[in-house]
């Protein structure tokens, strides 16, 4: 059971780091598309340079090793992030197909933090 774990950990974390990584790349660099779809939500254009980057980060510090805390901290910022694009494209009132992939990778970030191993996790000790 621990290592079909493992293998779906790897899985969806691959799936979710290469979309958030490549994304937050083309974020960071202002890629032509990307501006344009957050035009409808009325952020400044130097916002979307800086979600990117911050995407980037955390997607680095989710894949090197060590780092347990900063593994935390990267979990929640992304999945701050997938959530708040999901409510700012409803709270916009651009409610398409733009919400369906920050839910999903809003999902993936969960069940990547959830399935990880334990040498990726902060272990409590009494």
């Amino acid at each position: 059971m621990e290592k079909q774990k493992l293998i779906w950990y790897w899985i969806i974390t691959v799936i979710l780091s290469f979309c958030i990584f490549s994304g937050g790349l083309m974020q960071a660099l202002q890629v032509k598309g990307v501006v344009e779809g957050f035009k409808p939500l009325g952020y400044p254009t130097y916002f979307i340079s800086i979600i990117g980057v911050w995407k980037v980060l955390g997607i680095i510090a989710i894949l090197i090793p060590k780092f347990k805390l900063l593994k935390e901290w990267a979990y929640a910022g992304i999945f701050f992030a997938m959530t708040g694009a999901v409510i700012s494209h409803i709270a916009a009132g651009d409610v398409k197909v733009q919400i369906i992939a920050p839910f999903v990778f809003a999902i993936f970030t969960v069940l990547s933090w959830y399935l990880r191993p334990a040498d990726r996790k902060i272990i409590a000790t009494n």
